[in-house]
């Protein structure tokens, strides 16, 4: 195959009863800015196309042009209704192989169109089971949690894939994702084999992508785009799972309502039984919710079983593994400031950070950082806003 089998960018859309979700609409926007520098640099006229699953659901199709898709592929039927991994996989990959959803989408491209160039998924419970069972589907690679993306020609020297010659790889998307301590990234690439001995296209090149890392766009009521009717085909086989009842289980942990949020990491180690009891108090006087760190929900301290249940768990993670919150004053304890929480909790209005170590990476993030031990520093916390309290009611 050639450059000019694969073509645009496809982006799978999720919703929830025909609300979309806001990791759709973050990809779209990052995906309209990838291809409007893309079209620029390769002159050429590759569009955003959103892939969009579901039953009544056609009129979301204006919504997703409106935030950035240049065509819209909506498969709406009765079988879609709800997520059954099965069936989802089969429609996707058969969107990305039609050539005549490409006709629709730029005729010029048409006659070479194999698949997409790119393809995005979110990095959510849905869309990271998906993003596996599509490219597995359609034979390809693919990136998961990804936060940054970059298109580059790159020159490459690999043993299996170029036979160790140099050979230079156009239009590659760079994927990069935090690895496991946080600090750093790993870049991920999706590179054809053309070494003769091992020649093989693996295209789209594809990832997931964390929630909370991209800009939504803001939504132009006059962008004009395609919207594209889809029948999906399924036999006797696809459909013989079937969803008799669906109940969406919210978290019980409700960051929203509060205007403070008090989290806390690793860093209550020394003491974690009296210190988590200490942060308890400290969130109690400003009447804030409690996060923690994902590290935190793996339980690595020995403490009561009260305790554990009720602050060691998956539901009051911060970060790309757990919730995005913006309250109006977060304060970080004991958290060294790991990229992946910090885009959990950098839109926050004020943020204040206890820590003994000044060259922390949460001191970059925050608004006031307090340096010493929290088994010092939050008393005297308590004290000061038990006076403010007691002075106001005065």
């Amino acid at each position: 195959m050639t450059d000019g089998d694969f073509r645009h960018v496809y982006v799978i859309i999720e919703h929830e009863d025909g609300k979309i979700l806001q990791v759709s609409l973050e990809m779209l926007g990052e995906a309209r800015r990838m291809m409007d520098d893309f079209n620029k640099k390769y002159l050429s006229k590759e569009k955003v196309v959103a892939v969009l699953l579901g039953y009544n659901i056609k009129e979301i199709s204006k919504t997703l042009i409106q935030h950035g898709a240049d065509a819209v592929v909506c498969a709406d039927n009765q079988e879609l209704r709800f997520v059954r991994n099965t069936v989802y996989t089969k429609a996707i990959s058969q969107i990305a192989s039609d050539r005549e959803i490409a006709t629709n989408i730029e005729p010029e491209y048409a006659v070479q169109f194999k698949r997409p160039r790119y393809m995005f998924f979110g990095a959510d419970s849905i869309g990271r089971h998906l993003s596996a069972t599509v490219m597995a589907h359609l034979d390809s690679g693919l990136a998961s949690d990804i936060n940054k993306l970059v298109v580059a020609d790159l020159q490459i020297t690999h043993q299996n894939k170029t036979g160790g010659k140099p050979l230079t790889y156009e239009k590659t998307l760079e994927m990069y994702r935090p690895d496991f301590s946080g600090f750093l990234w790993t870049t991920i690439l999706c590179l054809d084999n053309r070494n003769p001995a091992t020649q093989k296209d693996f295209h789209p090149q594809a990832c997931s992508i964390i929630p909370g890392v991209f800009e939504v766009i803001k939504p132009d009521p006059q962008r004009q785009g395609t919207i594209i009717n889809y029948t999906p085909r399924f036999d006797e086989q696809d459909l013989k799972v079937k969803i008799i009842d669906r109940k969406i289980v919210k978290s019980e942990i409700d960051f929203d309502s509060h205007k403070a949020v008090v989290s806390f990491g690793r860093g209550v180690k020394d003491l974690p039984e009296q210190n988590i009891k200490l942060i308890e108090e400290l969130a109690s006087e400003i009447d804030a919710q409690i996060g923690i760190t994902l590290p935190l929900s793996k339980r690595p301290f020995s403490v009561s079983q009260t305790v554990d249940s009720t602050y060691l768990i998956p539901d009051r993670v911060i970060g790309t593994s757990g919730r995005k919150v913006s309250p109006k004053v977060y304060v970080a304890v004991g958290i060294s400031g790991a990229m992946q929480h910090i885009a959990g909790m950098k839109d926050s209005e004020f943020i204040i950070a206890i820590n003994p170590d000044e060259n922390a990476a949460i001191r970059n993030e925050c608004d006031v950082f307090v340096k010493g031990r929290m088994e010092d520093v939050i008393p005297i916390f308590i004290e000061e806003i038990q006076k403010q309290k007691q002075a106001v009611q005065a």
